[in-house]
Order: C-alpha cells, then sequence, then structure tokens
C-alpha cells in the first residue's frame, strides 16, 4: 500500500473504531440501566451493588462479540467482496503471480501420535509438488519431544519420508534436548537459524493442515505487500466422527464468519494472531518477537505459555501489520473430541492468558495492549459470574426497603441476554441461508437442525465452562496450574469414572444452587435452570457427546455436518488415502455448484 492508501485507512479506521466504541457503550449504558433498575427494586444492598459491578465488568465483551457479529454480517449482506474489504492486502494481491520468496513449512510437536502428524504433513508436502513451486518450500518438523519411544518414532516415520522426497533441504527433521520456552521457544529457535535462508513461515500446529492453494494464497500477499509481518487464515474445524467435535465445530463454523469479518472491519492492520495456519515474515519476528520471560514462578512467571497474540501486539509495535484473511479457504484443525479433553485445553489457553497481566510494561501501541486485555477479560467472566450468582443469593438474606419487582423488565432484559449471547450462531446461519448455501450443510432443513442443536449444545456446555474455569482462575492464584504436554485428538469413550473424577465440582455447584434456592427462593429455580440443569448433568452429558454410537449416527445422517463432507477437497481425500481412514460421507449428497466460495481454492 502507498503512503497516501495508509493515511486514508488510518482514518477510516479511526471512524470505525469510534463506531464500535459507541455501540458498546451504549448498549452498555441501556442494559446496565436496566439491570440497575431490577437490583433496585429490592433496596440498594451490598450484594446488589457487588452484582451490578460484576455484570457492568463482565458485559463489554459479551456486547463487543455481539456488535462483531452484527457488523460482520451486514458487512457479509452488503458488500461484494468483503475480505478484500476488511483485508485490504488482498486487493494488492495478484492471485496468480510467480512464487519468488522462500518459505519454510514449519510443524511444532511435542508428544503427538508421530503416524497421525507425518500424515498431515505428506499431504501438504504432495500439494506443494503438484503446485508446481515446491523449490521455493521446504518443510520442517520441529520436535520438542523428550519421551525416547516417541522421539525413536519421530525418526523412523522421518526417514521413510526422507526417502521417498529425497531433494536435499525440501524435507527436514530437528529435535531439541530440552523444551525452553515451549512452542514459541521452539519456533523462535528455529527463525534465528533460518534468517536468511528463507523470507517467511507458515507455521501449524501438530494438527494443522493446509492445501496448497491456501499456502500460496498467503505467500503471494506476503510477497505483494511488503508491510505485512503476520497474516493469519480462517482455520475450521476437520470433519469429525465425535459428536462433541461434530456439535462445537458446526456451530463455531456458523458463527466465525460474520465475528471474524467484523473484528477485522475496525481492527485493521492490528488484528488478530492464533499461532497456527499462519505466515510470518521472518526478519522483523527475529527481531522484535521475541518473548520475555516474566518475573516469579510459574502458573504466572515463568516464559509465556501463550504467545501468539503478545508476538501480533509486538509485531504491530515495531509497525509491521498483523491481518486476518475472514473467509474459508481449506485451513484445518482439529478440536478435541471430548468434554474432558475440550476443558483440558480451554484451561491451558487460560494460564497462558492469564499470564499476560505480567505484561502490560511492554511498550505496545493501544490497540495491542487492548488485545491482551480482551484476552485475558474472556477468562475473567467465568469468576464474575460465579460471583454474581454467590451475591445473587445473598440479596435474599438481605433485609432492605421492599418495592414492587419489576418482573416484566427482568424477563425482557433475561432474554436480551441470551439473545445478545447466541447473536453470533443466530447471524451466521442466516448469512448462511440469505447466501443459498445452505446446500453446502445438507439442505435448509439439516442446517437449521443442526442450529438448534448447537444452540441446546452452548446452553449445556456454558455453565460447565464457566465452573471449570471460574475453579482454575482462583486456584491460578494458590499455584494451580496445567501441564502443556500433547493433546488427546482422537475420539474415545468417557467412563463414568472418568467424568466424575473430571466434572465433580460442576456436580455439587449444580446441587449447592438448586438446594439453596429451594431454600431461600424457589420461585427463581425456573430462571436459574438453564445453569442448574448443566451442571447437574455435567457427567451424562460427557459421556453421551464422547460416544463412537451416537457421533456415528450423525455422522451417518449428515446431522451437524460441515461443508467438507458434504464436497471433500483434494487435500482432505489425500489425508485419508494416507491415513487409511475417513469419515463416513453423509446419506443424500448435495449437488454442489462449481464456483462456491467452499472449492474456489481445491487443488
Amino acid at each position: 500500500m502507498s503512503l497516501p492508501e495508509v493515511d486514508e485507512e488510518a482514518r477510516a479506521l479511526a471512524v470505525r473504531r469510534t463506531v464500535v466504541v459507541f455501540l458498546t457503550l451504549a448498549s452498555l449504558t441501556g442494559l446496565g440501566l436496566a439491570m440497575g433498575r431490577v437490583m433496585a427494586a429490592n433496596g440498594w444492598s451490598p450484594p446488589a451493588i457487588l452484582f451490578l459491578t460484576l455484570f457492568l465488568l463482565s458485559l463489554p465483551w459479551t456486547l463487543l462479540g455481539f456488535w462483531n457479529s452484527v457488523l460482520g454480517f451486514v458487512i457479509l449482506r452488503l458488500v461484494r467482496d468483503p475480505v478484500a474489504f476488511t483485508n485490504p492486502a488482498l486487493r494488492a494481491t495478484p492471485e496468480d503471480s510467480p512464487i519468488v520468496a522462500s518459505t519454510a513449512v514449519c510443524v511444532a510437536v511435542r508428544h503427538e501420535d508421530v503416524p497421525t502428524v507425518f500424515a498431515r504433513l505428506e499431504t501438504m508436502i504432495q500439494g506443494i509438488l503438484a503446485s508446481g513451486w515446491a523449490t521455493q518450500f521446504a518443510f520442517h518438523v520441529l520436535s520438542d519431544s523428550a519421551r525416547p519411544e516417541v522421539a525413536r518414532a519421530e525418526e523412523e516415520a522421518f526417514a521413510v519420508l526422507r526417502a521417498r522426497y529425497c531433494e536435499p533441504g525440501f524435507v527436514n527433521y530437528r529435535r531439541r534436548e530440552a523444551n525452553i520456552g515451549f512452542k514459541a521457544g521452539n519456533l523462535h529457535e528455529f527463525a534465528e537459524r533460518a534468517i536468511g535462508r528463507y523470507d517467511h513461515m507458515i507455521v501449524l500446529d501438530a494438527d494443522s493442515l493446509m492445501s496448497a492453494a491456501a499456502m500460496l494464497r498467503l505467500v503471494r500477499a506476503m510477497q505483494a505487500n511488503p508491510r505485512l509481518g503476520i497474516l493469519q487464515s480462517l482455520v475450521v474445524g476437520h470433519p469429525s466422527e465425535s459428536a462433541f467435535t461434530r456439535i462445537f465445530q458446526f456451530g463455531m463454523r456458523q458463527s466465525m464468519r460474520t465475528q471474524t469479518v467484523g473484528s477485522a472491519w475496525w481492527q485493521g492492520p492490528a488484528g488478530p494472531y492464533w499461532g497456527h495456519n499462519a505466515i510470518i515474515r521472518l526478519q522483523p519476528f527475529v527481531a522484535h518477537c521475541r518473548l520475555p520471560v516474566l518475573a516469579g514462578k510459574p502458573p504466572l512467571g515463568g516464559h509465556v505459555l501463550s504467545h501468539d497474540q503478545v508476538e501480533a501486539a509486538m509485531m504491530r509495535a515495531a509497525g509491521w501489520d498483523v491481518r486476518v484473511i475472514p473467509d474459508e479457504r481449506e485451513s484445518w484443525e482439529e478440536n478435541p473430541p471430548s468434554l474432558p479433553d475440550f476443558i483440558k485445553r480451554d484451561l491451558r489457553w487460560c494460564q497462558g492468558n492469564m499470564q499476560y497481566v505480567k505484561l502490560f510494561g511492554l511498550a505496545l501501541k493501544p490497540m495491542g495492549r487492548f488485545q491482551l486485555i480482551n484476552a485475558i477479560a474472556m477468562y475473567l467472566g467465568a469468576p464474575f459470574g460465579v460471583a454474581m450468582l454467590a451475591a445473587g443469593l445473598a440479596m435474599a438474606f438481605w433485609k432492605g426497603a421492599q418495592g414492587p419487582f419489576p418482573a416484566h423488565l427482568a424477563f425482557e432484559l433475561y432474554f436480551v441476554m441470551m439473545a445478545v449471547g447466541f447473536a453470533p450462531r443466530i447471524l451466521g446461519a442466516l448469512d448462511i441461508l440469505l447466501k443459498g448455501e445452505a446446500r453446502l450443510y445438507g439442505g435448509a432443513a439439516r442446517l437449521i437442525i443442526g442450529s438448534l442443536i448447537d444452540t441446546l449444545f452452548s446452553i449445556l456446555l456454558g455453565p460447565i465452562m464457566m465452573v471449570a474455569q471460574a475453579r482454575f482462575v482462583v486456584g491460578l492464584l494458590f499455584g494451580k496450574r496445567v501441564i502443556w504436554e500433547a493433546q488427546n485428538r482422537e475420539g474415545r469413550q468417557i467412563s463414568y469414572g472418568e467424568a466424575l473424577k473430571g466434572l465433580w465440582p460442576q456436580l455439587v455447584f449444580g446441587a449447592f444452587l438448586a438446594a439453596a434456592l429451594v431454600w431461600i427462593a424457589p420461585g427463581a429455580l425456573a430462571w436459574a435452570a438453564p445453569t442448574i440443569l448443566p451442571a447437574v448433568l455435567a457427567i451424562p452429558f460427557a459421556r453421551l457427546s464422547a460416544g463412537a454410537v451416537l457421533g456415528r449416527f450423525m455422522a451417518r445422517h449428515g446431522i451437524c455436518a460441515i461443508p467438507d463432507e458434504y464436497a471433500r477437497s483434494a487435500t482432505l481425500a489425500r489425508l485419508a488415502e494416507l491415513r487409511g481412514a475417513d469419515i463416513a460421507a453423509p446419506e443424500e449428497p448435495v449437488e454442489l455448484a462449481a464456483d462456491t466460495a467452499l472449492v474456489e481454492g481445491a487443488e
């Protein structure tokens, strides 16, 4: 982009950010006043003041997600090319320009399932070879595995791969003896050695998969836009037979596009980096994105765990752009196959994000600082929610002035907050229907049924995660932490013993809240049911959603199916062949138009 274009975008971004701030504050004020009227009905007791304070502190982040979705929905409906509109770098990128930059494709692993990782790697290798641009790429497995049996399996798998693709320097393997700095340390150590050999590196997690078309698009954008430091692709879930995974990623597929388009509209060159399925310009990354070692002991001290958003903020502070491409273009990941695995992954992120409280001393731009605050706020909502429930119970014991309770207003406020929370999914599904893309999900009926299932799933999942996050955030203050090891990525049956061991706090929480309300405010049981029932049912929910029988039934009948199940790309087909397994195609396959967005990037 030229300097006049940069200045024009800066002015536009200032207006857009003002609009977002105004919308968020206006809705916060309106909802806050409504909640204030409800709280004042029984007098301003200390519990009522605490409840309102916590409500106001947690609300901005929920409202921001709501307005991101609304703005994204409007852009998707009114703008001919929403992706280029929200990411000007793509307008300057020729779709078929020669690849002249050299790129390292880096897969960071530690104690992963070796055959699965190398099947994904070979899938991407074959795609790049077929593209005709293989001379500009090299693939690197960056291992931090310390277990002898895993290291040995990695070395054997690499030897087989190297024998198939024997061009010097094309396929590489390196294992560190010490896991210093975790994944971020692994990538930085490679980047420092790679300066001069490569211009860029595409960062992949062990469960990442990208088509050659998606990787070439990233490289071409970096070539055409020398201000770009990090370019993030929109990552979607890989087809799965796990019921838990299917429902979760079906809902994410609806909501992520509207939210990402909306946030990209006002974040501009200060966008997100999610740590994988993204391309990084090596020179500024090495020069400006070395993470500090935090003062104090773990869990909040030591090496930074959630490195991605910090690196993005540091890259932007050094004057480089960080942008996201808000469309689905053959960039995949695998989601956890069960509730216990999902909680474990989420708490890893929670621990990493809460470390950001020690990074406010970094010299960052305002948007970079906001991104860190936003990441922290994601996990403060859970303890705030539990504290609000406690304050609500305390209000029943507090004797104060009794006035007429505004039941009508409380009822309206309750459903407004439900609508705000579900708006991203609702607007995402509505956009799909209005664009005539329901056929990508098996038709309008299957899309609507899947959305209803996802709504119930979200209602069940919310309180379960609230208890898990609140308990963990409090535990962090006393030194509790999780071990950052490989995630379980394969579907499995959850025993009652395992479910009880991990979810007993939810069961106790739900039972206690129900008993307390029966004792002091039985009329509030109906209002609290969406919180109580999921907590009480957490154990059977974990069992049922992880079971193979339900997942296979859903896959066979196209329930919560994602587009990749109806129009399998060449990349996914190649991976299934290499792994010797496949997800069963749904019954009644849908005829797709050849020019749909889903298959535009197919090889």
